[in-house]
């Protein structure tokens, strides 16, 4: 589950930083009939104020007016949303770190002591971690035994858990 938005990764042209924070803080700049519309973000050491582009030169009537209405309000759900977006990222040249912005829900669920055990992996939200990460967090090993496990074939999934995932899936561990 995500606990805050992640930073942005962008150079600040003020100090050397390369993190910027998002607080859902929006501008919409009406010329005549069309909108320019900017996500406010702040470097994390100065402070300093960088706009990255939603829309350029957009008719009034091409932006849906909910999505106009959450603008004005300065919404941080949707400020979220468009940090995901891979073609405003793309557009605006940043990356994103997640790094202490999600944390590991297990339900509170007990880990019995059985030869195999499945497990099902939910994303609330499209958060990039590495799986190995998230089985040693959640059976309270450390990521070189459960890279052990993986070698030995004890830590079995249908999808490859070497690098970064952001989509659901399961595994099996095997005792």
């Amino acid at each position: 589950m995500p606990t805050r938005m992640p930073l942005v990764i962008r150079r600040c042209r003020t100090c050397a930083s390369d993190r910027f924070r998002a607080d859902g803080k929006f501008r919409v700049n009406a010329n005549h009939k069309l909108l320019d519309i900017w996500l406010l973000v702040l470097c994390t050491s100065c402070g300093e104020t960088a706009k990255l582009t939603v829309l350029e030169r957009a008719h009034v009537r091409s932006v849906p007016p909910g999505l106009l209405d959450r603008l004005h309000a300065n919404d941080p759900a949707l400020a979220a949303e468009l940090l995901q977006d891979p073609a405003v990222r793309r557009r605006n040249r940043v990356a994103l770190d997640w790094t202490g912005a999600w944390r590991l829900d297990t339900g509170g669920m007990a880990h019995p002591e059985r030869d195999a055990v499945d497990v099902s992996v939910r994303f609330t939200a499209s958060v990039p971690v590495r799986p190995v990460r998230l089985v040693a967090e959640g059976f309270g090993l450390s990521r070189a035994e459960v890279e052990r496990l993986l070698a030995q074939g004890r830590l079995v999934s249908a999808v490859r858990l070497g690098g970064k995932l952001s989509g659901d899936f399961a595994f099996t561990l095997k005792r």
